[in-house]
């Protein structure tokens, strides 16, 4: 039986705690003397009902108060899942507790209050919970009962919601309307809300898949200790963060970059064929090497990134905001050194999602802040890893933890650079190329521009941009031609279609197409990039005036009619989500350079249209 381990949040009130005494009431995993217990209890208090928050609720703030202070870890059992909860905290002031208990989550229950909304407090645990990479999230619209099961409410926030998650780096978001004081739809279906066709919270709690989560290709064991019983036996035992390893394998051990072979797989009952992730094991190798706690033993040709300066976004957890040029000490795996904090680089608002200028990071804040460690440290990038993409921050002066990070892959880039870069291009400075663009642009006999196709799948893009290059090749121009199925082949085929994923597909393309610009081309990119934010970013890389954006439409319907790739029949049979034109909204461009309804205009017009465009 496998194990989901999940988290719930939300802001004050929303029922967190209520809810999970619902699952484990309805789900018959009470204890007689418990249900007992509080029953006495909510008697005592003067409730009409009884009150299943008490079963998460342990301290006595917390009962006193009815609120959830600390973490609250619980386990129960269903006949298909084993399950751990962390019930985590409302209040602003105890965010931290809620990075804590997400930190291992494979999914996140986000409460919304249906009679109050979509708060402040549930959308800052939102993208925390993005932040953190929890793959699925479900948004739980609570207390239906206060708002007569209204379909129109739970719409309401689930648009609203939607709207937000654009910006998330989470590619599986389920909406369940639920009364965790009644019972609706938390174990059993409801017969208040006839109008919901979804599962139950529990029947998608035990059905969610998660096996994929885990990185099993980049082995990375951070020794943690190096046993050494007598003359004959040297070990280096520890837990493996990520990858796999069989003995005979080849390995690199970090600092020193020396290799080796595996010889034995040793656990304290047998010796391993292979091992994977979350397993303690000693490995034993072939050459005498100088290991010690805080090294790490990686596969020899998948090395992670090693440097003493980097970038990563770090939630404050301190009372005492976060100093520049302070000496911290930062916990990496099994490596322990110092670090100061160099600069923030922004500061991440949570309910907007800019990113704001500032010189500190105060208690539950969260920012992209440059670091530099005085020893190098063995990561990856969190996306990747989370276990080596991971660390703490803890103040030397009083030995408790005031942040905690999650790497960034990549260099980093200080903020007089900023002043040198375009806008919207976070880690790229443009150099000056050996031959101009404006000396290639005077031998192919015409300006270099880069025309920006968007719109729904099955709109037309690819065919009149086909179209379009074959025009301007046959009349001598130089051309490039970006299509989204030609990428997404290649460049881009370790992409998923996730808002982050989709962000990072167009980020990609985007300098790509810069270098083809730059060197005298007109480029021609047809692509959905449904976020308008995505396409500006492209735009910041070019000059003024340089980048067309041209929104390619048709009426859904007859997109879907089309459906070139198959992908709105897959969608309707729900074999895909999140299919732009379907189940999720395009942002039109603001100000297009042309607008072309394929409704209404043949390819041969809209290549017409086109042509004229280019100067």
């Amino acid at each position: 039986m496998d194990l989901l381990r999940f988290t719930t949040a939300g802001s004050v009130d929303d029922g967190k705690s209520t809810l999970i005494g619902r699952l484990f009431y309805d789900s018959k995993s009470i204890f007689e003397d418990q249900m007992e217990a509080i029953e006495k209890s909510s008697k005592s208090s003067g409730e009409e009902d009884v009150n299943l928050a008490l079963l998460t609720d342990g301290l006595k703030a917390e009962r006193e108060q009815k609120i959830t202070i600390d973490v609250a870890y619980r386990y129960f059992a269903t006949p298909k899942r084993k399950f751990i909860i962390a019930d985590t905290p409302g209040h602003t002031q105890y965010t931290r507790n809620m990075v804590t208990g997400a930190s291992t989550a494979d999914l996140a229950v986000i409460l919304v209050d249906a009679s109050k909304g979509l708060l402040t407090q549930s959308r800052r645990h939102a993208f925390i919970s993005s932040l953190l990479r929890i793959p699925h999230l479900v948004v739980a619209v609570n207390k239906m009962d206060l708002v007569d099961y209204s379909e129109s409410v739970f719409d309401e926030i689930v648009s609203e919601f939607r709207a937000f998650a654009k910006k998330l780096n989470v590619s599986d978001v389920t909406y369940i309307p639920i009364s965790a004081l009644k019972g609706d739809n938390v174990v059993d279906k409801s017969e208040n809300t006839d109008w919901y066709n979804g599962s139950t919270l529990l029947h998608h709690l035990e059905t969610v898949k998660v096996d994929a989560d885990e990185n099993i290709i980049d082995f990375r064991l951070p020794v943690q200790y190096v046993i050494r019983p007598n003359q004959n036996f040297r070990g280096f035992s520890g837990r493996i963060a990520s990858g796999h390893v069989r003995p005979g394998d080849e390995i690199t051990v970090l600092p020193s970059g020396l290799s080796s072979r595996v010889k034995k797989i040793v656990t304290r009952d047998e010796d391993l064929d292979i091992a994977y992730p979350g397993e303690s094991v000693t490995l034993t190798i072939e050459d005498e090497i100088d290991i010690s706690r805080g090294d790490m033993i990686v596969r020899k040709d998948n090395v992670p990134t090693v440097r003493n300066d980097f970038e990563a976004y770090v939630c404050w957890m301190s009372e005492k905001p976060m100093e520049t040029a302070k000496q911290y000490i930062l916990q990496h795996t099994t490596h322990t050194t110092q670090v100061f904090v160099q600069e923030l680089v922004y500061r991440m608002n949570v309910d907007s999602l800019n990113r704001e200028d500032a010189d500190k990071l105060s208690l539950n804040e969260i920012g992209r802040v440059k670091l530099k460690t005085s020893q190098p440290l063995f990561f990856d990038a969190y996306q990747i890893n989370k276990k080596t993409g991971s660390f703490i921050i803890i103040d030397p002066a009083t030995n408790v933890t005031v942040g905690a990070g999650m790497m960034r892959a990549g260099s980093t880039v200080s903020k007089e650079t900023k002043t040198n870069r375009l806008p919207h291009s976070p880690d790229v400075v443009w150099e000056p190329w050996n031959i101009s663009r404006e000396e290639r642009e005077k031998r192919n006999g015409h300006k270099a521009q880069l025309l920006w196709l968007t719109g729904i799948s099955g709109a037309g893009k690819s065919t009149i941009a086909k179209e379009v290059e074959k025009r301007l090749w046959e009349s001598g121009k130089q051309t490039m031609l970006l299509d989204g199925d030609q990428v997404r082949h290649g460049l881009n085929g370790d992409l998923g279609f996730s808002p982050s994923d989709r962000a990072e597909n167009i980020r990609r393309i985007g300098h790509v197409a810069r270098l083809f610009f730059e060197h005298g081309n007109i480029v021609i990119c047809t692509f959905v990039s449904p976020y308008r934010e995505d396409r500006d970013m492209v735009k910041s890389l070019f000059p003024e005036g340089d980048f067309k954006e041209i929104h390619i439409t048709c009426d859904s319907k007859t997109a879907q009619e089309r459906d070139p790739k198959g992908l709105y029949e897959k969608a309707e049979k729900g074999e895909i989500t999140g299919l732009t034109g379907y189940d999720a909204d395009h942002e039109d461009p603001k100000d297009p350079a042309l607008v072309i309804n394929t409704d209404e205009r043949s390819v041969e017009e809209a290549v017409e249209e086109i042509l004229n465009l280019i100067s």
